[in-house]
């Protein structure tokens, strides 16, 4: 085959693509070929490159070096408007949207040169009921669910029949039901002759979905493979580059006493858009990990904030942590329960960017770990000792001794500050995503760390929007929707299926039954 029968065949082909941003490297001469009605997935860990070259092909960047061509003829893209106009089109994994305007208003800033809203409120509703996508032109952003906010990006794009979609992790938001019905329309507008660039993290819905692959790792293409012929372990060791940790469980578990408990927890969230909880009531107990599905932005960060303390209730025993009545004490003597807590947001309150790591150890031991501060004065020697134990255990790579923690990997931060808290030896745990964003090889340590912490006799709380994850790791499953959670159900009851209806709300009362909220709210610490 020649050069020019090699470049016509391609819809959108990358050539040689180098991204550098001063001395690093982004992508080292990156070519990959997008072929009209395939669905191509790009594959690789956190700062593999993957975001770096979409957004070149996007015009939201340009290449230091290398070519893209467009149906065999060479282009510069200037700008995303550009990329809109050759045909290209990209639904990002946080959404771009007013949720104070309507669908419309939010779609007609995309489509400037649709001036009459009533046929542009006619074009979503044919659309949106074409490629199983419905969609309320009137409603407000604020009052839809995660899934339907996705169907405005996707329409959106649709709405300027685009020859090539890129989607961003577009399933890391939905339930299964609506991944589902998701893939029905890439299948649907791959069908139609449109090129799809599938990017995920979820390597068997891309083993079912993707048509090819194309692995990056550390910048550089490292293999283009079938994704139907491969596994999913297969997938995450030529992304990762080593064997991926299998995750062991423990059988013939025993759970001992009930070591965390809400009862009847409600709270008003003091955000915006935030989401009350209503009449929240758990347990776990000794040796038992308890996940907690949902969807992003139906009340994770609320409860997570109200168990450790940092939003506080108005009557003590309706949170217990260890045997102790706490709901209206703070995260420091919560911690002196033997409690411990990794929040979903690592930089700035995981850790301090500017702190190094045993500076960051300091801000969760210092109450609880009398050693390390006396009259004021930090043991700097044993404060260093237990941030190199952590790394050295949690493998946290680092580029020197002691660095900033603004320095790591999302997921050497993420690995360090599970760790820091796994090191107290704790008999409660609450983690927030603990494996949000972080690659396949990080991932999979965290999640045996958790299941270790729990076989070791503490209570594990996990709260994860990731259905793989919760199903590798929890003993007990619930799910959270719309501030209200769901029945606790072993992990054996449990199906995705199942998973995905309690997702969308199927256990949900009415609000008006649970009462006043605000009478319950004591303010933050």
């Amino acid at each position: 085959m020649t050069g020019n029968e090699s470049v016509n065949k391609f819809l959108l082909e990358a050539k040689n693509i180098t991204k550098k941003f001063g001395e690093f490297t982004a992508n080292d001469q990156v070519s990959i070929g997008l072929v009209a009605g395939e669905i191509h997935a790009l594959l690789g860990e956190n700062g593999a490159g993957k975001s770096t070259l979409v957004k070149m092909m996007y015009g939201a960047l340009q290449p230091t070096s290398g070519d893209l061509y467009w149906n065999g003829e060479k282009v510069v893209v200037n700008n995303p408007a550009a990329a809109r106009k050759l045909g290209v089109g990209m639904v990002f994994q946080h959404f771009s949207l007013f949720e104070s305007l309507s669908v419309i208003e939010n779609i007609s800033l995309a489509i400037a040169e649709e001036a009459d809203l009533a046929l542009l409120a006619e074009k979503i509703s044919r659309v949106s009921r074409e490629y199983g996508l419905p969609l309320e032109p009137h409603a407000i952003v604020a009052d839809l669910s995660v899934g339907e906010r996705q169907r405005i990006e996707i329409v959106r794009c649709l709405l300027q029949e685009p020859k090539l979609l890129i989607m961003d992790e577009p399933t890391a938001v939905l339930t299964p039901q609506e991944a589902d019905q998701l893939f029905v329309t890439l299948r649907k507008l791959a069908g139609e002759g449109v090129a799809i660039l599938y990017i995920s993290h979820r390597l068997e819905e891309v083993r079912q979905l993707c048509h090819d692959a194309t692995i990056l790792r550390m910048g550089k293409v490292v293999d283009n493979v079938d994704p139907q012929e491969e596994t999913a372990q297969s997938l995450a060791q030529l992304m990762v580059g080593t064997a991926i940790h299998k995750i062991e469980s423990v059988s013939d578990k025993q759970f001992g006493k009930i070591l965390l408990r809400t009862r009847s927890l409600s709270l008003e969230s003091d955000m915006q858009f935030g989401v009350d909880l209503m009449d929240i009531n758990l347990e776990v107990k000794a040796g038992e990990v308890l996940a907690i599905a949902g969807i992003a932005g139906n009340g994770q960060g609320e409860l997570f904030d109200a168990l450790s303390g940092e939003m506080r209730v108005s009557k003590p025993d309706i949170i217990e942590l260890n045997g102790v009545a706490c709901g209206t004490r703070g995260i420091r003597f919560r911690r002196n329960c033997e409690a411990a807590f990794a929040p979903e947001e690592r930089l700035g309150h995981g850790a301090v960017p500017s702190f190094r790591l045993s500076e960051n150890v300091v801000l969760t031991r210092h109450n609880s770990d009398k050693n390390l501060v006396n009259f004021g004065f930090m043991d700097h020697k044993l404060v260093r000792a237990i941030a190199d134990r952590v790394a050295k255990k949690r493998d946290v790579r680092t580029s020197k001794a002691d660095p900033e923690a603004s320095s790591l990997s999302g997921g050497n931060l993420q690995k360090f500050i599970v760790g820091r808290e796994l090191d107290r030896k704790p008999k409660v745990l609450i983690v927030n995503q603990p494996t949000w964003g972080v690659d396949a090889g990080a991932a999979a340590m965290i999640r045996q760390a958790l299941i270790n912490c729990a076989a070791r006799g503490a209570a594990v709380l996990v709260i994860s929007q990731d259905l793989d994850e919760i199903f590798e790791v929890a003993d007990s499953i619930a799910v959270i929707s719309r501030g209200q959670l769901s029945d606790i159900y072993t992990a054996n009851e449990m199906t995705y299926e199942k998973v995905g209806l309690l997702m969308a709300g199927a256990h949900e009362k009415p609000t008006k039954h649970v009462g006043n909220l605000q009478d319950n709210m004591a303010g933050r610490t």
